[in-house]
């Protein structure tokens, strides 16, 4: 019974594979998955050594093999295609991920971490010196003026606050140059190792990595360039404070009063022909007609005026009639330098701000002198009336009368000297060197520090 179903299927085998041929040409093969090809066991032809009856026998059986064969072939260069690709893929990509973190430890581990080191020690020393400045400044505030020490705690702070200034300059170039090293150069090379990093096409992450740093760097710069111009406005306030030309004192106005006021008393007479007066002052406001300066006796209470005027500055000889005036020199606040020089040979007066000369007029008061005798002011001028009687009740000891609010200097004066001859240009500009010793040069008329000045009112010295 075996043997004759084994020889059906041989035939029925046989008679597929003669029609074969006829259908050759409608066969699809299809390389996707060797399991939609596979033959079961009823179907798998055996072969037998033995002869058969079969009706027909054809020798185009090896066809099947070679279909096998090659489907077998195609799906083991799939596989190794496959394989191949794979392996590739993970050698890459893991190669690539190495560079990367190479990258990463060399580039961000030294860029960044000195980056931020440099921003931790730049904070920590500007805190620590403006802590330090700022502690100084409340002891120079706190200190009196009779301490005598003030012109020092003012030079110790200038000095402070130039080294702050100074750090935070070096600092700035710092990151500067930081940045530069580490974002600007050739490929991002890392200029201590020498390594250069691949490039990647799409490296979202670390372009955005770089680009917060540099916005980091950017807003480091930014804050201290504001402290910059901060330190050097603190710089420049300290200046303003400080007295110019080494001067150790100054004669402060507090406010514009009829009652404030400093009389000089000279050890020589003021009958003179010529003469040279000088003066450092800082205005606090200044009026339509401001008084600096100013000599008379009951007869002329106007021989000699040195006058301001909003921006301008007025010099008269003899009253008003003999005027110089130089504008826009003087603005509030802000330490001048101002001289008046006049001889009664030429009738030449000319006047001096900063050591320039900034007006010059013949022909006024040729020929006269200066009487002797008569009173010397400065912060306001006197108009020849008697001092008030303190029997009639109208009046306080110690002040004089004519003397008007609205004519009264407000602010700091310091370096008052006079010279009976006109000083050369070479000595006046020396006299206005803010940086200089023009304190130490002393008229012989009227020296500052030397000559008796007596302040009234609210009139004070201060150091």
């Amino acid at each position: 019974m075996f043997l004759w179903r084994l020889l059906q299927a041989a035939c029925l085998l046989s008679v597929c594979v003669c029609l074969s041929p006829a259908y050759e040409d409608d066969i699809e093969v299809n390389f996707s998955d060797p399991y939609y090809n596979e033959i079961g066991d009823q179907e798998t032809p055996e072969r037998k050594s033995t002869p058969t009856s079969a009706p027909c026998s054809s020798p185009d059986l090896t066809k099947w093999d070679k279909m096998f064969s090659m489907l077998e072939n195609s799906q083991m260069r799939e596989n190794m295609l496959l394989q191949y690709a794979d392996d590739i893929i993970k050698v890459e990509m893991g190669s690539l991920r190495n560079e990367m973190l190479r990258f990463v430890a060399q580039y961000g581990g030294s860029c960044g971490a000195a980056v931020e080191n440099a921003g931790r020690r730049m904070a920590m020393q500007l805190d620590s010196r403006l802590r330090e400045t700022l502690g100084h400044l409340r002891l120079s505030h706190q200190d009196s003026p009779a301490a005598g020490n003030s012109i020092g705690n003012s030079n110790q702070l200038e000095a402070m606050l130039q080294e702050l200034l100074s750090a935070a300059q070096t600092q700035a170039f710092r990151l500067t140059k930081l940045e530069t090293s580490c974002f600007s150069s050739p490929g991002g090379m890392n200029t201590k190792t020498g390594f250069h990093p691949p490039r990647v096409e799409e490296a979202g992450d670390h372009e955005q990595e770089v680009t917060t740093r540099e916005a980091t760097l950017d807003l480091a710069l930014a804050a201290l360039e504001k402290m910059r111009m901060e330190m050097e406005k603190v710089l420049k306030s300290s200046r303003q404070r400080q007295l110019p030309a080494g001067c150790e004192m100054a004669l402060l106005f507090p406010m514009r009063s009829s009652r404030i006021y400093t009389s000089v008393i000279p050890d020589v007479p003021l009958s003179l022909s010529s003469f040279t007066v000088c003066m450092w002052i800082k205005p606090t406001t200044i009026s339509n007609k401001t008084v600096l300066f100013t000599y008379g006796n009951r007869r002329n209470p106007y021989e000699i005026q040195l006058l301001l005027r909003q921006s301008a500055v007025l010099f008269t000889i003899g009253g008003e009639a003999h005027l110089v005036e130089a504008r826009g020199v003087v603005n509030p606040e802000q330490w001048i330098h101002l001289c008046g020089a006049w001889s009664a040979e030429q009738g030449l007066a000319s006047l001096w701000a900063d050591g320039k000369k900034v007006a010059s007029t013949p022909g006024v008061a040729e020929g006269h002198v200066l009487p002797d005798g008569g009173s010397l002011q400065l912060g306001q001028e006197r108009n020849g009336c008697c001092p008030l009687s303190l029997s009639s009740g109208s009046g306080m000891a110690g002040f004089e009368a004519g003397f008007e609010s609205k004519l009264a200097f407000a602010g700091k004066m310091t370096g008052v000297n006079m010279w009976d001859k006109v000083l050369s240009e070479d000595k006046i500009s020396q006299l206005a060197l803010r940086e200089g010793h023009g304190c130490e040069q002393r008229g012989n008329i009227v020296a500052w520090g030397v000559t008796e000045m007596v302040p009234h009112g609210g009139a004070q010295f201060t150091y």
